[in-house]
């Protein structure tokens, strides 16, 4: 009995773990409305939860919205626009009035999770960065005089340009002069709160300027060799995680490594300017459809394997009169008709049949000059030991993989290491999946390499 109860346990353990990697993370929605041909409010409503979608996030607080979102089980996320920071820094009437009005009046009928105070303050042209803590406070201080404090969290979205340098990622730090001032008084707060830190991340961005070093597969999150950081040896094969993990490191730096993240913002232009590299319906589809499936199948960045992230796609709607490129105006998943640009999944059970089918993705392995199958699915020794042990056992369990030859006395149970056992597992598992895009993910404890791999006296093979 007691045996069987230790059995039970450990297989409880390892269910738990490897849960822990295939729950993954949370998508949401940026609602945007800079537009004059949006759907009602109700409308929208509607749309999101006949999409799944669980989480939205707004601009503002506008009543037509919030009274639509009443009774929909749609977490939001509400903004007090940087115009008001000023009022909410100065005078805790209006921050108690403010809560009033936004908050109180809706919650929790309409599900309020967290308040945005400001949006990008730090590149705000009307330099409001020295109210944005106080004013945090005092939206603070008004949810504690509701008794709110415990169920909505403050914070305010950073743009990747509040960091001195990003790259590489283990070289992340803040800019110097917001350190003080600010950066080091906000995370003090988000700690003493509770509350999360929130980052807008865009590699489009970064791609679009930097198209001539930076691979679009390493920025569509399509299967790449990768980029070895040499700071820290850890290997990237998305620029989103290489990005965040630049925030991280810069939390580190700081001595803040208990700071949660969530990326309010970030999504891929199907349309631009002549100009704009890389801005394509194809290229949208696929950053958007496959930075999905990155967060859903679960597992952190290469810096912090274990640490699911919430994301909020930018945008649902095509947005006709924001200013600016071309892109501004193209960064949504819908026509203002409500008929999608380009069709990806946003849910899990969306995820069980999606293929990223845009023209590069298709033919990548051709024009690396490989013949169709030469690819291995490997194990990451970064991942940790308690994701690889998961991970090996869900592919030899539930993910039917063939693990007969790393059993003891078997052909290939040497090397006898965790890493060379989680490999066979994982190799076999994508082999038998026809080595289809997500196949060789584990949560992020396995990576795709395109020369054939060999442990001790055994090569992995090549199909199954």
């Amino acid at each position: 009995m007691e045996k069987l109860t230790i059995c039970l346990f450990l297989f409880l353990f390892s269910l738990s773990l490897f849960s822990s990697i295939a729950d993954g993370g949370s998508i949401g929605i940026n609602y945007g409305r800079v537009a004059n041909n949006l759907p009602s409010a109700s409308k929208v409503i509607a749309l999101l939860k006949s999409q799944g979608i669980e989480r939205v996030k707004v601009y503002d607080t506008d009543p037509a919205v919030l009274k639509a979102l009443s009774g929909s089980d749609i977490k939001v996320t509400v903004n007090l626009p940087n115009e008001l920071l000023y009022n909410a820094a100065k005078r805790q009437s209006f921050a108690y009035s403010w809560v009033q009005k936004n908050v109180a009046a809706y919650y929790p009928s309409t599900q309020i999770e967290s308040i945005a105070v400001g949006n990008e303050v730090f590149v705000d042209p009307h330099n409001m960065t020295r109210f944005l803590v106080p004013a945090m406070k005092n939206i603070h201080q008004a949810l504690v005089k509701y008794n709110f404090h415990d169920k909505i969290k403050i914070s305010s979205p950073v743009a990747l340009s509040a960091l001195q340098n990003s790259y590489p990622s283990s070289s992340g730090s803040f800019r110097s002069e917001l350190v003080e001032p600010v950066i080091k008084p906000m995370l003090d707060f988000l700690r003493q709160t509770g509350s999360y830190l929130m980052v807008n991340c865009y590699p489009f961005f970064a791609y679009e300027s930097n198209s001539d070093v930076i691979p679009l597969d390493y920025a569509l999150f399509r299967e790449n060799p990768g980029v070895v950081d040499a700071g820290n040896g850890l290997r990237y094969f998305s620029l989103f995680d290489a990005q965040i993990d630049a925030v991280f490191a810069a939390l580190s730096a700081l001595k803040y490594d208990d700071i949660k993240m969530a990326v309010t913002e970030t999504g891929w232009p199907s349309k631009g300017d002549d100009t704009e590299i890389g801005a394509s319906v194809d290229n949208a589809a696929s950053y958007n459809g496959n930075l999905v499936r990155r967060i859903l199948t679960g597992g952190g960045t290469p810096l912090r394997p274990r640490e699911d992230l919430t994301v909020f796609l930018f945008a649902l709607f095509n947005e006709n009169i924001k200013p600016g490129p071309t892109s501004e105006r193209n960064f949504g998943l819908f026509y203002p008709n409500e008929e999608k640009v380009y069709d990806i999944p946003l849910t899990r059970e969306g995820l069980k049949h999606y293929v990223d089918r845009s023209p590069v993705a298709g033919n990548q392995r051709m024009q690396k000059g490989n013949a169709p199958g030469q690819t291995w699915c490997v194990a990451s020794g970064e991942a940790g030991k308690d994701n690889l042990q998961a991970a090996l056992d869900y592919a030899c369990g539930e993910g039917g993989a063939d693990c007969r030859s790393i059993q003891p006395g078997s052909t290939c149970y040497n090397p006898n290491t965790l890493e060379a056992h989680a490999s066979f597992a994982f190799n076999s598992y994508y082999q038998k999946k026809g080595r289809a895009m997500g196949s060789c993910y584990f949560g992020g404890a396995a990576y795709i390499v395109h020369q054939q791999p060999m442990y001790g006296n055994c090569k992995l093979p090549t199909e199954e």
